[in-house]
């Protein structure tokens, strides 16, 4: 343990007024985020018995924080009642990452070059599920995620830790504000509800049963923790978790924590479900039918009877998967024109299969080049194939060696395998499609995209240098009745830059955000051009192109590919699987 000296100390004078008998500890909590000395513990925990000031002395923290830079919090997650898994949700939606496990938050915290203060109040309160449990222990957290949180040179974390010893065995700095009550602070009620008691709290609908969008927000926090301990053979979790609608809008943490242990009972099915949309669910700004079409979503092909039953649900939201292939993981696809826009899959392994867009299932498979990882597919149908490699090179795939199909293809890709000999700046790094046209853009590591006819030959592409930085993602689209062509593009600065071909780019971008887009796919629908855009934060934006209006979507699991057609169906892929989601085109620009 040591004590902090600040060597750039920020004006209190910035924040609100801090209790006389609180200000010195205000002023060393000030001290220690505000230092530049890095040979200083990067975890400081604040201890105090219960109602010492602990959350008021954060939250007041928390209200001037921005007005230094060494003092700005990047995230603040009250983990009261959370486990690892719901804090890691947290913490990476405030950081930007979208709800990731635990593993992946690190993961992505790891690759971060950002200087980052996180805030964790009330962790000595944290932990939830039956006793003989791991996750009832806020020691769970510590082993899985704090304790190689603080291990990070550029992380430096604030934790309430209470009167307890959690992370006193890991190098850090303390801030006691002593064991007698805040003046002036209201005890906490400590009396434990039951089960009998919340459930006769919970409104009825007219044929009487439970109206959970009604009921207390204490009561769908923790019922179904009470219903843990009811002496009735788990019939209570058992009615509770079969009921769809606690399963909205119950607590996403206690659900997930009741379906860890085994001994819970659990319709079939449930836990996989469960698995997928848990992360999404935690959310508190979905409203409800967008949590009834995201459990809807990752029930299909698992339970027929709650996805049939959450139907209704979904179908008054402005988007509904209409199926899905969960668990089968696919590296990219794309939508190819004729024969009804079938959907060409390509497996982590290499392997192409066709598959009806009408129902996911699968109709066929091509042969397959050796050795090749797809990371894109564009097409003029199954004969005629452009493969984007993930190293880099591009490959032609054709049914007939000597044809014209051959020949633009080869073309293609001889011409990007002869620029990528002079630089490596010249390396294709993403490739994407206009099948309504028989187009193809490919952008490059220079941030260049270049824009290819697939049905005819052509010397060189039109080519323009969108970016500075390499392409992520990249697709076109036709609109022939405007004679218009365009090329829309992302990069790893986080910018989606649309090129209508016959002009020069927009100076600007279209956005720009602190993530990455994984996946574009445009189209043109009876609502106008449409262009969506999976991020690496776990959203899809929905661009309509003419308005500039922009509506927001959930991902139910990692992108790496989109396909969008005319009539407004979005196909999603990755790899935890892929779905196909309809959007409801007149509600969603109402």
């Amino acid at each position: 343990m040591t004590t902090a000296s600040a060597t750039s100390a920020p004006d209190m004078a910035a924040w609100p007024p801090l209790d006389p008998h609180r200000a010195h500890v205000g002023r060393a909590l000030l001290d220690w985020t505000a230092t530049t000395d890095d040979s200083l513990p990067r975890l400081c925990l604040l201890r105090g018995g219960r109602a010492s000031g602990k959350s008021h002395l954060l939250a007041w923290f928390l209200a001037g924080s921005a007005s230094h830079p060494r003092t700005a919090a990047h995230a603040a997650v009250p983990s009261d009642g959370l486990t690892a898994d719901a804090l890691a949700w947290e913490m990476g939606r405030q950081l930007g990452y979208g709800p990731v496990p635990p593993h992946r938050l690190l993961n992505r915290v790891a690759a971060d070059q950002r200087p980052l203060l996180l805030l964790v109040p009330d962790f000595h309160l944290a932990g939830r599920g039956h006793p003989d449990q791991p996750s009832a222990a806020s020691q769970k957290i510590v082993d899985e995620l704090l304790s190689s949180l603080v291990q990070f040179p550029h992380v430096r974390a604030v934790v309430e830790a209470g009167s307890t010893d959690l992370l006193s065995t890991l190098d850090h700095h303390v801030i006691d504000l002593g064991e007698a009550p805040f003046p002036g602070a209201a005890r906490p009620n400590t009396a434990a509800p039951d089960f009998a008691s919340l459930f006769a709290a919970i409104p009825r609908t007219v044929d009487g049963r439970p109206d959970w969008s009604q009921a207390p927000h204490t009561v769908r926090k923790h019922i179904l923790d009470t219903a843990l301990h009811a002496d009735d053979d788990g019939a209570a979790v058992r009615a509770l978790l079969a009921d769809p609608g606690f399963l909205i809008h119950g607590s996403a943490t206690a659900i997930t924590t009741a379906l860890h242990s085994t001994a819970t009972p659990a319709p079939s099915g449930l836990r996989v479900i469960w698995e997928r949309a848990a992360p999404q669910l935690s959310s508190v700004d979905h409203s409800d039918t967008e949590r009834g079409a995201l459990l809807h979503a990752a029930s299909l092909g698992t339970s027929p009877t709650l996805s049939e039953y959450l139907r209704p649900l979904a179908d008054q939201h402005c988007w509904t998967a209409t199926w899905a292939q969960h668990g089968v993981p696919a590296a990219t696809h794309s939508q190819l024109p004729g024969n009804e826009g079938q959907l060409l899959v390509s497996d982590p392994l290499g392997r192409l299969h066709t598959h009806d867009p009408a129902t996911g299932h699968r109709t066929g498979i091509l042969p397959s080049p050796p050795a090749i990882r797809p990371s894109g597919i564009a097409g003029s149908g199954t004969d005629a194939l452009l493969i984007l490699d993930e190293t880099g090179p591009l490959h032609p795939l054709t049914s007939d060696e000597e044809g014209m199909a051959a020949t633009v293809l080869g073309h293609i890709a001889s011409h990007h395998s002869h620029a990528l000999l002079t630089s490596d700046t010249h390396r294709p790094t993403a490739l994407g499609s206009c099948p309504q046209s028989s187009l193809a853009a490919i952008g490059d590591a220079s941030g260049t995209v270049h824009l290819w006819s697939l049905a005819e030959y052509r010397p060189t592409p039109q080519t323009w240098r969108l970016h500075t930085v390499p392409v992520t993602a990249v697709t076109c689209l036709r609109l022939p009745d405007e004679d218009l062509t365009f090329a829309i593009s992302a990069a790893f600065d986080g910018s989606i830059r649309l090129w209508e071909t016959s002009q020069r780019p927009m100076e600007s971008p279209v956005d720009q955000r602190p993530a990455l887009v994984t996946a574009l796919a445009a189209a043109s629908t009876p609502a106008g051009p449409l262009l969506a855009a999976a991020w690496n934060d776990s959203e899809i934006h929905l661009w309509h192109i003419l308005s500039g209006k922009v509506q927001i979507l959930p991902l139910l699991y990692r992108c790496s590919a989109l396909a969008l057609t005319p009539t407004g169906q979005l196909t999603v892929s990755g790899p935890d699987g892929f779905h196909a989601i309809r959007l409801d085109l007149d509600r969603l620009w109402a």
